[in-house]
């Protein structure tokens, strides 16, 4: 019998007991350039066989030119066919990824013969991974994938993703593999998920009779789960309504239908809901219209969003503005709001609903609920706040905005709400007050504790110049702050907030207004009107006109000393509070004394000193 060169020399070592007949059977099959697997440095190609030296040399992906004994070699690595898909990416790429494009199901069965029979998607990934396509491609081609090998009977695709992809002896069909797993679903979970596989895959079966008996096992079940379990019963007549929609079939004499599973169950739903799946809770809420009818429906949905979760509020919200109920909820909000009963997970469905339909509402009564709702859960020991109490420190123009325009004292308010709360940690409060403090800044005297040392004084005014001020402070409320509302609601609509300029320049204005709006109610607190009649003209005084003259060149200058907000340049007019007015009050003609001008202070003898003229009022 002829040997190899290399056959001889295993033979050699085999007789030299180097090695065993074993080994030598392993090392048959893996001369130099063949191909390996090493369970923790994976692929590899043989560079060397040595006998001499009794080494093998692998050149790993990671680790070239690795020596082991020969011994070791063979019971470590796994020699590799030329058609592995290992072996295959490496020797011929460019057929693969053809493959891979032309021939998705081929390309899998290749895979899955390389690995036995069966492997997860995770090593059908890694098998391809690096030379034929990227994290990011592979997702986009096994997402196209999936859709073909759900057709070839060959290939089994299991419901759990870590489970392994079974290569067939022999085909079976979609359909049949659908029935098969439906009908041999022991639990009422089970059967459900294989009645979803069913409904997403209807096309495959030719018609409607395979299905006459899957839809008279639901109703049987949901009969069955309907005290039991009141979820699984709502999840399985929502599957066979579907199955009936799709094929025509009618459903049977006598079964229960949902709107009398809701009629049956409406005190219980809250509790219910909270089992069923996101996407099925839509639908059973979808169901309300036909259910109780366009008179009751609004209502008894109302009441269902009242002792929900934040996920149902959230969907009953958008459904009541979907089917045009905008006042019926807001009206019902209002109510809740007056009455303080308000859930937490309205309150924060309501918060981030302030960038949409309700953006007007979301004001400072608002958030005094939120801060009342959030002590009355800790208080009880709920935990079902941390969404509210997450979502007032991660938005940091929430408090801002709902304080935006409201007046001093609720804003005082709200600071010792927060300061005396027990519902933040210490620096998280500090926060919340931080933002307060940075849209009214004459707050802050509340939270270092700094009080005026003396009762501010009272400015005195003309009767003219507090009217119109009056009337400025009436236009900022009544026109400028509505305004602005409507413009930060129409450049929220314009998208994302973070590269939205008008939204941004809308809400620094917001700051603006806010700020103005708390300076004019503060000074209009402290104005007290004045005709400036009888002056005492003994001395410099409000409401008096005086004549000066400067020591050094002569020249006369009047000022007629108004009221804080009086101010005329051209006429002479002064407010009391300006530089030249508080250095000339309270002094005599003839004296002589300091007066700022614009070139600086100069020396200047009071001349005369006289009430101040009708003409100047």
């Amino acid at each position: 019998m002829f040997l190899t060169p290399m056959q001889a020399e295993i033979e050699k070592a085999v007789q030299a007991g180097k090695i065993t007949p074993r080994v030598a059977s392993t090392l048959e099959k893996l001369p130099s350039g063949a191909y390996c697997l090493h369970k923790s440095w994976g692929f590899g190609r043989i560079a060397e066989i040595n006998f001499l030296l009794n080494q093998a040399v692998i050149d790993f992906k990671t680790k070239k030119g690795h020596t082991m004994q020969l011994q070791y070699a063979a019971e470590s690595l796994t020699p590799l066919a030329e058609d592995h898909i290992l072996v295959r990416k490496v020797t011929e790429p460019e057929a693969i990824k053809t493959m891979a494009k032309q021939n998705p199901v081929g390309l899998v069965r290749l895979i899955l013969s390389s690995y036995g029979g069966k492997a997860t998607q995770d090593q059908i990934a890694q098998a391809l991974s690096g030379e034929i396509f990227t994290e990011t491609e592979f997702k986009r081609w096994w997402d196209s994938a999936k859709k073909a090998l759900k057709k070839d009977g060959h290939i089994a695709l299991p419901t759990k993703k870590s489970d392994p992809i079974v290569l067939r002896e022999n085909a079976i069909s979609q359909a049949d593999e659908l029935l098969a797993a439906f009908n041999a679903a022991r639990q009422t979970k089970a059967q459900i998920a294989a009645l979803d596989q069913i409904l997403k895959s209807t096309e495959e079966f030719k018609g409607s009779d395979q299905l006459n008996a899957v839809v008279a096992s639901v109703e049987d079940a949901a009969q069955k789960s309907r005290r039991l379990n009141t979820a699984q019963a709502l999840e399985l007549i929502l599957g066979r309504d579907e199955l009936c929609a799709i094929t025509g079939i009618t459903p049977g004499a006598g079964t229960i239908t949902l709107s009398e599973l809701l009629h049956d169950e409406e005190r219980r739903l809250h509790e219910i809901l909270t089992d069923v799946p996101a996407a099925k809770q839509r639908r059973v809420l979808a169901a309300f219209p036909t259910a109780f009818g366009e008179e009751k429906w609004v209502e008894k949905i109302l009441v269902l969003m009242s002792k929900s979760g934040i996920r149902i509020a959230s969907e009953i919200g958008r459904l009541l503005l979907e089917h045009g109920k905008k006042a019926e909820l807001r009206r019902e909000l209002d109510r809740w709001l007056g009455d303080h009963t308000i859930s937490t997970e309205v309150l924060t469905w309501l918060c981030k609903e302030r960038e949409g339909a309700f953006a007007e509402m979301v004001d400072a009564r608002v958030l005094s609920a939120t801060l009342s709702a959030l002590e009355r859960d800790q208080f009880n020991e709920v935990k079902r706040g941390g969404k509210l109490h997450d979502l007032l420190l991660e938005d940091r123009e929430l408090v801002p905005d709902m304080l935006a325009g409201a007046e001093p004292e609720i804003v005082r308010d709200t600071i010792r709400k927060v300061m005396l709360s027990g519902v933040f940690e210490e620096l998280n409060k500090r926060s919340i007050l931080g933002r307060i403090v940075r849209v009214y800044p004459e707050m802050e005297s509340m939270l270092t504790g700094d009080a005026p040392s003396e009762k501010q004084e009272a400015l005195i005014v003309s009767w003219e110049s507090l009217e119109k001020r009056k009337n400025e402070l009436d236009e900022l409320v009544n026109k400028k702050i509505p305004e602005n509302i409507k413009e930060i609601s129409l450049a929220r609509s314009y998208g994302d907030l973070r590269e939205n300029f008008e939204f941004k320049a809308a809400k620094e204005m917001q700051r603006v207004l806010s700020r103005r709006r708390a300076e004019m109610e503060r000074d209009l607190g402290l104005a007290r009107g004045t005709d400036f009649a009888n002056p005492d003209t003994q001395v410099v005084s409000i409401g008096t006109t005086v004549t000066i003259r400067e020591v050094t060149d002569g020249r006369i200058d009047v000022y007629s000393i108004m009221g804080a907000w009086d101010s005329d340049p051209n006429a002479g007019i002064i407010s009391y509070k300006a530089g030249i007015a508080q250095a000339l009050l309270g002094h005599k003609v003839g004296e002589k004394l300091d007066v700022p001008t614009e070139h600086g202070d100069r020396v200047a003898e009071i001349v005369k000193i006289e009430a101040v003229r009708k003409a100047a009022q």
